[in-house]
C-alpha cells in the first residue's frame, strides 16, 4: 500500500478520520473541565503527553506534507486534502491551544521531543529546498555514502546550532 493509497482509503472513509481529530481536543477539552487546575500532576500531565502525541504527529506529519506539496510539487491549494492536509493541523492547533489553558507545557513530558522533531523536519526541508531552487543534484567525485554522512553532519550542525541558540534555561521546578 502506498501512502497515496492510504489517503485513499481515509477519504473513503472520512468517519474514523473526524471521530480521531475531534475526539482528541474534546478529551483534552474534558480532562481540563475535570482536573481543573492539577494538570501538572502525575495522572493528568501523562493524559496531556498522549494527548498532545496523538494530535501533534499527524499534524507534523501534515504541514510538511502540505510544505512537500507545495514548494516542490508546486500542487494548487485547492487540491489540498480536507482529511489529511487541513484537519490534522486544525486538530493539532486547538489540542495545543486547550493544553496550554489546563497546564504550562514544559510540564508535560516529552513536549520537547516534539520541538527537537520539528526542528530537525525544518532543516532537511530547508536543505531540501536549497538544493533544489540551486539545482545542485550532482556531487562530482564523491562517493554517496559521503554525502549521506555530509547531509547528516550538517542536519547535526543545525540541530547542535539551533540548540545553543534557543538552549534551556536552568530554573527550578515549583
Amino acid at each position: 500500500m502506498t501512502l497515496q493509497e492510504f489517503f485513499d482509503l481515509l477519504g473513503q472513509n472520512p468517519a474514523y478520520v473526524l471521530f480521531f481529530y475531534f475526539m482528541v481536543p474534546f478529551t483534552a477539552l474534558l480532562a481540563g473541565w475535570i482536573a481543573k487546575g492539577e494538570g501538572h500532576l502525575t495522572p493528568w500531565k501523562y493524559l496531556y503527553a498522549v494527548l498532545i502525541y496523538l494530535a501533534c504527529v499527524p499534524g507534523i506529519f501534515a504541514v510538511t506534507l502540505n510544505i512537500y506539496f507545495f514548494l516542490f510539487e508546486r500542487r494548487s491549494v485547492l487540491d489540498a486534502n480536507i482529511y489529511t492536509q487541513i484537519l490534522p493541523i486544525i486538530s493539532m492547533i486547538l489540542t495545543l491551544f486547550i493544553v496550554r489553558k489546563n497546564v504550562n507545557l514544559d510540564r508535560v513530558p516529552g513536549f520537547d521531543k516534539l520541538s527537537g522533531l520539528i526542528t530537525m523536519i525544518s532543516a532537511t526541508l530547508a536543505i531540501m529546498w536549497f538544493v533544489d531552487r540551486t539545482r545542485i543534484y550532482a556531487i562530482t567525485y564523491l562517493p554517496f555514502p559521503v554525502v549521506i554522512l555530509l547531509f547528516a553532519g550538517l542536519l547535526l550542525l543545525i540541530r547542535y546550532g539551533w540548540a545553543g541558540f534557543f538552549g534551556k534555561t536552568s530554573r527550578k521546578e515549583v
